[in-house]
């Protein structure tokens, strides 16, 4: 990793930062949403090397340090992060299943992050968010901009319920500064409804936070879940 200072973030997924020579250098920035709170100029980033010459852009925007805290915005790793927190035994609700497979065509057009299979007990259908927004003490919140994408992943999963399987979905919070998630009802509306439609049907929620350094990023603590307004 390469710490660096943040220029600016643009275009979604494109970031300028600055090397500690001075250069200035356009990376990757793995992350579709609006990234509140993170992208004022000049807070420490910590970049990867890709050491692929074929790639367009050779570095990718990792991490970024708000207020002392070291928060996660690559959104490719919460699917990892999950199933080696899972793998590691520390979602007791996603234990004891005799596979794990990933990326699994299911619903209409989509793919489970993870489908956990028991021959004893029902299908657990997992649906992986990234969470990284916070604008109140203590309280991560999803998500960060509107999401359509996201309430139809609740919709599916809700389905998947209702043919007798079971579905979670499973919010990786990148950063460790808070004890509890929610919803960010305000911004994404529909979402929220989406969320309280499947939890009406049988669809169970867990929220996981993690610690993230330079060294690794590693799943830690399970967060209560405030799911009311």
């Amino acid at each position: 990793m390469i710490e660096t200072r943040l220029v600016k973030r643009y275009k979604r997924f494109l970031a300028d930062v600055e090397l500690a020579n001075g250069d200035i250098i356009t990376v990757h920035c793995a992350n579709p949403g609006s990234m509140q709170g993170l992208t004022e100029p000049g807070n420490r980033a910590w970049i990867s090397d890709s050491q692929n010459p074929k790639r367009k852009l050779r570095y990718s925007l990792e991490i970024i340090e708000v207020d002392g805290v070291m928060v996660g915005v690559n959104t490719t790793h919460p699917n990892k992060i999950a199933r080696e927190a899972i793998e590691a035994g520390k979602i007791p609700q996603l234990c004891n299943y005799q596979t794990l497979q990933t990326e699994v065509k299911y619903g209409e057009n989509s793919r489970i992050d993870i489908l956990l299979k028991d021959e004893h007990k029902p299908d657990m259908y997992v649906e992986v968010k990234n969470v990284h927004f916070m604008r109140t003490h203590n309280l991560h919140e999803f998500p960060d901009s509107v999401t359509a994408r996201g309430a139809k992943h609740l919709d599916e999963l809700a389905r998947e319920v209702g043919k007798g399987n079971e579905a979670t979905m499973l919010y990786v919070i990148q950063r460790n500064d808070g004890d509890t998630f929610g919803f960010a009802s305000d911004l994404d509306p529909n979402y929220y409804d989406a969320y309280i439609r499947a939890k009406d049907k049988g669809v169970k929620a867990i929220a996981i936070c993690c610690n993230v350094t330079p060294e690794g990023i590693e799943a830690i603590d399970l967060l209560k879940i405030k799911d009311s307004l």
